[in-house]
């Protein structure tokens, strides 16, 4: 379907027309060089490279700002995409008139060139009092239905929005609930999103998240065996959980994850402590990772993954693409992960 821009309300990511859309320095996309790939040396250094990888950052990053301004920003700084989490203040997937809202979100995406993936980690988008609550853990039934039918409308969402895959993860074991039990659960609740997943043509790229039952690559295994290997489950891989938490060094987590990615988040990080930092604040060493992730022939969003920088997200914004863009022209020739230039990781 070709997709014109519309015109509306701007938090949902239309065009005002009281309000034109200009650049982060006053110019019109139009008037802005930095919208062309042609004057971008960064992007062309990263291209001449052999990188086909495309980088996006998180909507979650930037909750301070309207997601039409969001978009605009990021459009304006060179990236290729945008991870949308589903929230109150960005395509809020509990307020009315959500599909027409989307489809004004959607003609804003393909306006500026900007392809996305549809994120589910909004803190207190379903309860008010409970961070990420309910879960697909919780002994309510009615509250993993909640939780799942959020999942499958995020699933609409993003075929709506031509989005390259939705992205969850299974949540915190609630007290008194024993892991059996509770991989059960998940199986069960996950059913009818991944149902919906296979009507939509959506992968539905599971998160391994620290301190929740699914934590690590080897728990994304289980869930796949234990559902039979479904084919629209996937996996999303955030390299700082790696770098946090796996046994493998983050390049090599890339290659064993290879066959089942279908979204990548990417921040810095240091071993053993779950905190998303900005880059070059932690200790993964960028190249071999992107070279890795390249050589995969992933196709999807790498996206930068900040969310408790957003109070300064446009800063964060501006900083990560070139470093991205440096670190991936600087990976070694014909992708070789084992190579690691000489300060690669200076932002």
């Amino acid at each position: 379907m070709t997709r014109t821009p519309d015109q509306g309300a701007s938090g949902d990511g239309t065009a005002d027309p009281a309000r034109p859309q200009t650049s982060v320095d006053g110019r019109t996309p139009a008037q802005d060089p930095s919208r062309d790939p042609a004057a971008d040396p960064d992007r062309e250094q990263s291209r001449s490279a052999g990188s086909s990888l495309r980088f996006g950052y998180g909507t979650n990053g930037l909750a301070d700002l309207r997601l039409g301004d969001a978009l605009a920003l990021l459009a304006d700084l060179g990236y290729d995409g945008v991870g949308l989490t589903l929230d109150h203040m960005h395509l809020d997937p509990l307020a009315p008139d959500l599909a027409a809202r989307t489809r004004r979100v959607a003609h804003r995406l393909d306006a500026l060139g900007l392809g996305v993936t549809v994120e589910t980690g909004a803190r207190y988008v379903l309860d008010p009092r409970r961070k990420h609550g309910p879960s697909l853990l919780d002994a309510d039934p009615d509250d993993r239905a909640r939780r799942a039918g959020l999942l499958v409308q995020a699933v609409r969402v993003a075929a709506d929005l031509g989005a390259h895959a939705v992205h969850c993860f299974s949540g915190v074991v609630p007290d008194g609930t024993d892991e059996d039990t509770a991989w059960k659960r998940l199986a069960e609740t996950l059913t009818p999103v991944l149902d919906a997943a296979t009507a939509a043509g959506i992968p539905l790229a599971v998160e391994p998240e620290p301190g929740h039952l699914l934590a690590t690559l080897a728990d994304f295994h289980h869930l796949r065996r234990t559902l039979g290997d479904p084919e629209p489950l996937g996996l999303t891989l955030d390299i700082g959980h790696c770098q946090c938490l796996e046994p493998l060094p983050p390049a090599d987590c890339v290659r064993d994850a290879a066959p089942w990615l279908r979204h990548v988040q990417i921040e810095d990080m240091r071993r053993g402590v779950h905190e998303h930092l900005p880059f070059g604040d932690g200790e993964i060493d960028f190249p071999p990772v992107l070279a890795a992730l390249a050589a995969t022939g992933y196709q999807g969003l790498t996206v930068v993954e900040l969310p408790r920088h957003s109070h300064a997200g446009p800063h964060f914004a501006a900083r990560s693409l070139p470093f991205l863009r440096r670190a991936a022209a600087s990976a070694a020739p014909h992708g070789d992960p084992s190579a690691t230039p000489e300060g690669s990781r200076t932002p």
